[in-house]
């Protein structure tokens, strides 16, 4: 199975990990809801409506799509989207992504864009479609960062992501990040310092 349950994305700044199913509907629901105009904009188009989103969200919930997402205060304050192949055309799975406007230019987008590729990979997956408005600027840059080739149509910005070109060292990198690698990594550290003191008395009693 994936890793799991969570990682910091930067320290003192909450945490990230995947919603269960039962959690996806009302959390998700409320973060999109929460999105400034502009942000919902540029998520879905040109779709304002609240109606709308409500409904997305309860798509979301029930179609197999995972949602990972920033958690702070037991909020989502930003979500990576992973759909199913089914749902495409091309039959490739579709990613999207939204972060609160207090939580920009704080790397929450590459973190949810890291765990999610991870997720992506788990499940076999070799290449993913991301859609972004046109004017979705952070949207496009984070895409284009890792990887993707977008171009423009019907007023929108498409491209594919290569999951065999990401780099392979980040799965280990989030592995080392979950609280079972950090409790770990605390172990190991505290019998290095055991081991340490233990070398340091023996010296000081043969002196």
């Amino acid at each position: 199975m994936p890793h799991d349950d969570t990682f910091r994305a930067r320290p003192g700044f909450g945490y990230v990990r995947t919603l269960s199913q039962d959690e996806e509907l009302t959390l998700l629901r409320n973060h999109l809801l929460r999105l400034d105009p502009q942000s919902r904009h540029d998520r879905f188009n040109g779709f304002l409506d609240d109606g709308f989103i409500a409904r997305y969200a309860e798509k979301c919930a029930n179609d197999g799509t995972t949602i990972v997402a920033y958690m702070e205060n037991g909020e989502v304050r930003g979500a990576a989207e992973l759909h199913p192949p089914e749902q495409s055309p091309d039959l490739l799975p579709e990613i999207a992504f939204s972060v609160e406007a207090s939580m920009r230019r704080r790397g929450v987008g590459s973190v949810l864009f890291k765990r999610l590729i991870s997720e992506a990979r788990w499940k076999g997956y070799r290449k993913l479609r991301v859609t972004t408005g046109a004017k979705n600027q952070a949207m496009r840059a984070l895409a284009c960062k890792f990887g993707a080739h977008l171009v423009f149509s019907h007023g929108e910005s498409t491209g594919t992501i290569d999951l065999r070109n990401q780099p392979q060292d980040e799965l280990a990198k989030l592995a080392i990040d979950t609280p079972f690698g950090a409790m770990r990594a605390l172990l190991n550290f505290n019998r290095a310092c055991w081991r340490l003191v233990s070398r340091m008395y023996g010296l000081e009693r043969a002196a």
